[in-house]
């Protein structure tokens, strides 16, 4: 992961990176839902994350022998390793777009993955002994709110099927399951092996499920091409090594609360991106979930 903090870089609140990375994840990863909208429109789902995967090997193969970093050194790290790759590749992404090729809406799945922060506030004091105050459940729940107002005011939320709502809340559960294990089992590994190993796993188990459920036909189009650029680098390999980073740095709760402003901020950008409609309700919803979001990262445990 991100290097080691030198004394020039190291202040009260952290090295340089790990008090920007924050601002970096949000936008980055928030980005990704215009992106992959944008991707979407020209390829099946599971093909589409499919070939997502294999461009981000191709990135990363070739860096081996250059930056040479070194394999995990116990079997417990190679687990580890695989078992965060597994459920934030294979469950969290595969879920979700199954549940977008089975009819739930965008709106219907954000507000469904928005509950992350509160299952981790739940199970933080047992799983990984983090204690959350009533400062911070009241950030918390200003944060849902906020953003739930946004997805309301901007899309409908519906589902068509029983499948498909399983889909998301398994995406949902997969996303908290891999924040809780980064934080109580997370090793540190150079960000090269640790993401060539955990996109080797997704993509091991979605290529054949696109091949087994799609017609894995394709639109070659300068969208396409440009929203899998995007995705590859500044979804893929950033945001992810981000988030993990910043969970093992950090205190789970504090940072799974930045998933409240992941909807108000994908609203803004696919404002200016693809020039979806951004109505006053979710300006609201937007200053009440980065409210909330503000009072959960400052609360202090006691």
């Amino acid at each position: 992961m991100p290097p080691a903090a030198t004394p020039e870089s190291q202040t009260e609140s952290g090295p340089l990176w790990l008090r920007l990375a924050p601002a970096i994840f949000l936008l980055l990863w928030s980005a990704g839902f215009a992106f992959a909208k944008m991707g979407l429109a020209h390829a099946e789902p599971l093909t589409f994350l499919a070939m997502r995967y294999g461009l981000v090997l191709l990135v990363l193969l070739p860096l081996l022998p250059i930056l040479r970093p070194p394999l995990p050194d116990t079997s417990k790290v190679w687990r580890d390793v695989i078992i965060v790759g597994f459920l934030i590749q294979a469950l969290y992404f595969g879920l979700s777009y199954l549940a977008f090729s089975r009819g739930v809406s965008a709106g219907g799945l954000a507000l469904i993955v928005s509950l992350q922060p509160i299952l981790v506030a739940v199970l933080a004091p047992r799983l990984v002994a983090e204690r959350v105050g009533l400062k911070r459940w009241g950030g918390l729940g200003l944060g849902l709110a906020g953003a739930a107002l946004v997805i309301l005011a901007r899309s409908r939320v519906e589902a068509t099927s029983a499948f498909a709502l399983a889909c998301a809340f398994g995406a949902l559960g997969a996303m908290t399951a891999a924040a809780l294990y980064e934080k109580r089992c997370g090793t540190p590994l150079h960000p090269v092996m640790a993401n060539l190993i955990q996109y080797s796993v997704g993509f091991v188990i979605v290529a054949p499920m696109a091949w087994a459920l799609e017609d894995m036909r394709v639109e070659w189009t300068a969208e396409l091409l440009t929203a899998l650029a995007y995705l590859v680098v500044g979804n893929s390999i950033i945001s992810v090594t981000l988030l993990l980073a910043m969970i093992r740095r950090g205190e789970v709760a504090r940072v799974s609360a930045l998933f409240f402003l992941v909807p108000p901020m994908a609203a803004l950008i696919a404002w200016f991106i693809i020039g979806e409609a951004m109505p006053p309700l979710a300006w609201i919803g937007m200053a009440c979930a980065a409210l909330g979001v503000v009072i959960a990262s400052r609360a202090q445990k006691r």
